[in-house]
């Protein structure tokens, strides 16, 4: 028997399921098709793979080996097929763009200019909180480029094979506050000065409640926190229930203030990441010039970096 790439996706499904009735059923097979499979295929290498114990199958050294270069294979045949779909779909439908983004001010002026730069071309538009989501899209070619947020000390899983680009190394992330709050009337805020407010944070933005954590507890608070999305926060904000980190790209409204953390102690990098080097050539310059439009307008943000440049 000459060994496929199903009979490597079998082994995949098998080691990552630990189990071959869950493999199976994974794959879409019956268990005795799948065990007479995993047979042979241990007949053609010339060894035991798994070995089967009561709670389920577990890999041999030899088995490891095998795993380790079945795995890549299997990743490039679902990326092969992947881009190939995807380049079929774009020549049979004239020339498309598929953006993948977290939330960003930078999009609406990246878009418009994408629109008038490319006016033949088609851009579409995801929207996710999960950047690491984002990144598997691009990787498996449902993507075409990503504009995502690393929280600092919480590193992205880039996918083998992605180029990145550093838009922006280091964004110090502000506070949004309710506008009649004490430490509104200062330029600044220290955490210590919202030590007796509740923390928003939506946990499925990655990276960001552990980011916060990290620097609340740097600074010695153990607040009260409120988990939920930052549609919500807005409303909240205002109110004077919660406090949440925002972009410094944030605009303020008269019921809320946004604020630079004193020290910003908490920070993201922003990055663009595509299959090719060609791709992020198409989209960064748009990109650099929306989201350097997007900090200007925010007056906060332009009062920073003023005051980094006059520092420096």
């Amino acid at each position: 028997m000459e060994l496929e790439v199903r009979h490597l996706r079998a082994l995949c499904a098998i080691a990552d399921t630990g189990s071959l009735h869950k493999a199976a059923r994974q794959l879409g097979m019956s268990q005795p098709s799948l065990t007479t499979q995993l047979r042979r295929i241990e007949q053609e290498i010339g060894g035991q793979l798994f070995a089967r114990e009561r709670t389920g199958c577990r890999l041999t050294p030899l088995g490891r080996v095998a795993l380790s270069r079945a795995r890549p294979l299997v990743s490039e045949m679902r990326a092969l097929v992947n881009e190939t779909k995807a380049a079929a779909a774009r020549a049979s439908e004239g020339p498309q763009l598929r953006i993948g983004s977290t939330a960003s001010r930078a999009i609406p002026g990246w878009l418009r200019r994408l629109r008038l730069r490319l006016p033949g071309t088609e851009t579409s538009l995801q929207m996710d909180v999960s950047a690491n989501a984002l990144l598997r899209m691009v990787a498996g070619g449902q993507l075409d480029v990503a504009f995502v947020h690393e929280v600092e000390g919480s590193p992205l899983r880039m996918p083998e094979g992605l180029r990145r680009r550093v838009l922006v190394d280091r964004e110090p992330q502000f506070v949004f506050l309710a506008a009649d709050h004490p430490a509104a009337a200062q330029p600044v805020v220290r955490l210590t000065d919202l030590a007796a407010d509740r923390w928003m944070v939506d946990p499925t933005v990655d990276g960001e409640w552990d980011g916060l954590l990290r620097v609340l507890r740097a600074a010695g608070l153990n607040p009260r926190v409120l988990h939920g999305d930052y549609l919500t926060a807005s409303s909240l904000v205002a109110t004077g229930e919660v406090v949440t980190v925002c972009q410094p790209t944030s605009h303020a409204r008269p019921d809320m203030a946004v604020r630079p953390l004193h020290g910003d102690p908490l920070g993201v990098r922003l990055l663009v990441a595509a299959r090719t080097e060609g791709e992020l050539d198409a989209v960064y310059g748009d990109l650099e010039a929306s989201y350097w439009e997007a900090a200007r307008q925010s007056p906060a943000y332009g009062e920073w970096l003023a005051g980094r440049a006059k520092a420096a």
